[in-house]
């Protein structure tokens, strides 16, 4: 492993950590969480591992396709583990005759947070690869934001002079996915959502949960800008910059003629609310009306077919009595006439 410096340090920060979504196959994320819930116990705190292919062009790279491997490890002491290496050659042998593009450029486990024998795991997947990204999957339902935290081993040299250490330098990660890539997650996500619940409940707790991820994104900042204040923490001019320009793009409520122009904005949206909600309680009035006079309609006519049946047996009822009657009288006439 080759030695880093502070300018290297740098340098390697910058590099990017895409997740690729697939379409035919299961997504990399969905695939890992597929391998937890299938291999690990719902109150199990086990971990699972798995390699990670795609494609590395120096500054970024695209994470394309995962797989999963055998994977021991004592809960109580992290340090005794066991890894399947020869699975990983097998797999990626059979990977390779797929897609020659996917090439093995690092490994994965479900964390949700560094552990003491993650150094010696990447040590192992140095043989197949010089530099291996280490991309930490957080499974756990109730995490906000992206669940993925990407990393690259580096041997960091001290200024003392004293004995270079191997460390882990965290890099920037995220989720991207080509447009037909994207039909696929669509579809993917409207099988997945629960259809007892209603458009607006739906809306709801998608724009909560993106107001939960704010937050946390907000307090990381807070506590951050406290930390360099407090002088717990270096100063580092990049994160201060991008944050100048988040600040930047804020509007200046200060200005009234700002702020009047928000309020007639939102006074116009609020006002077609309004009558949009009106039209739809007149048209919902207006079809319980003509449900009402529809029913009572459909009432009627039974009604009068009612009657009618009831006038027409009457009528079979009395030519019967007339029948019986002209039978009986004719009876009697021909038994007369043979007494004569």
């Amino acid at each position: 492993m080759v030695a880093t410096t502070t300018e290297q340090l740098t340098a390697l920060a910058n590099t990017t950590v895409i997740i690729w979504n697939l379409v035919v196959h299961p997504l990399v994320l969905l695939s890992v969480a597929d391998h937890h819930a299938r291999a690990v116990s719902r109150n199990s705190h086990k971990r699972v591992i798995g390699v990670l292919l795609g494609q590395d062009n120096g500054k970024t790279v695209n994470v394309a396709n995962s797989f999963g491997i055998p994977f021991e490890e004592d809960e109580k002491d992290s340090k005794t583990w066991f890894l399947d290496h020869n699975y990983i050659e097998g797999m990626y042998e059979m990977f390779k005759k797929v897609n020659t593009r996917e090439r093995l450029i690092g490994w994965y486990h479900t964390g949700p947070k560094l552990r003491a024998s993650d150094q010696e795991i990447n040590d192992l997947f140095e043989r197949f690869i010089a530099r291996p990204v280490m991309v930490i999957v957080d499974v756990r339902p109730e995490t906000v934001g992206i669940p993925t935290d990407a990393y690259f081993a580096v041997e960091e040299i001290k200024d003392d002079g004293t004995e270079t250490r191997k460390t882990f330098l965290h890099c920037p990660s995220a989720i991207e996915a080509e447009e037909a890539e994207e039909i696929g997650v669509e579809h993917l996500l409207r099988d997945i959502r629960d259809s007892t619940t209603t458009t607006l409940a739906t809306r709801v707790t998608e724009q909560l949960s993106s107001l939960r991820g704010l937050q946390s994104r907000l307090s990381d900042v807070q506590k951050y800008l406290a930390d360099v204040a407090s002088g717990s923490m270096p100063v580092n001019h990049q994160i201060v910059y991008h944050l100048q320009d988040a600040l930047n793009l804020l509007p200046d409520l200060t200005d009234p003629v700002l702020t009047q122009s928000f309020a007639t904005s939102t006074n116009d949206e609020l006002l077609v609310v309004y009558l949009s909600s009106l039209l739809r309680a007149v048209i919902a009035l207006h079809a319980l009306v003509d449900n009402k006079t529809n029913i009572g309609r459909a009432e009627m006519d039974d009604v009068e077919d009612k009657k009618k049946e009831s006038s027409k047996e009457k009528d079979s009822k009395t030519d019967g009595k007339k029948d019986e009657k002209d039978s009986k009288s004719s009876k009697d006439g021909d038994q007369k006439d043979k007494g004569l």
